[in-house]
């Protein structure tokens, strides 16, 4: 069988429901786990995963036989299952909020892409933020990935 070739980057943040600080210290090395080993299932690449209490950021990629808000659909609805009814200690119901903010990349962003990620806690402690990748939905015309290449952060 012949593999078609693809190389698609993506950048998609998601909320908790009504932005509540519900990946708790506990909970998100296990939540984090659970997300990369759905998107392996579903045939996709987590380059970086991370966050902080009431978000979270992938830098994925998905392949052409998936549909983007497939993937979204898939990976946010059974990992609320998965918090609720494997990591669940108490009666606290975990949610996703409706909708992700998404944002395209070729490869000479990816590694600031990964980097940016995977320091999701400090730049939110340094308040070193890139505000456009810390959307979830569009308040107005969403915001272009060049802010990878900028220095300029919020």
């Amino acid at each position: 069988m012949i593999m078609s070739l693809w190389r698609l980057y993506y950048h998609i943040i998601w909320t908790t429901k009504e932005r509540q600080p519900l990946i708790t210290s506990d909970k998100e090395e296990k939540l984090y786990a659970y997300i990369i080993n759905k998107a392996n299932q579903l045939n996709c690449i987590i380059h970086a995963i991370g966050g902080i209490e009431d978000h979270i950021h992938l830098v994925v990629s998905i392949p052409p036989t998936l549909s983007i808000s497939e993937f979204v659909k898939k990976i946010k609805g059974s990992s609320a299952h998965h918090m609720n009814h494997v990591l669940s200690t108490s009666s606290d119901k975990f949610t996703w909020q409706e909708g992700y903010g998404i944002f395209s990349m070729g490869y000479k962003q990816l590694e600031k892409a990964v980097t940016y990620v995977n320091n999701q806690k400090q730049h939110h402690l340094n308040q070193s933020l890139i505000f456009a990748l810390e959307e979830a939905t569009s308040k107005n015309d969403p915001p272009t990935i060049w802010q990878y290449s900028s220095e300029k952060t919020v």
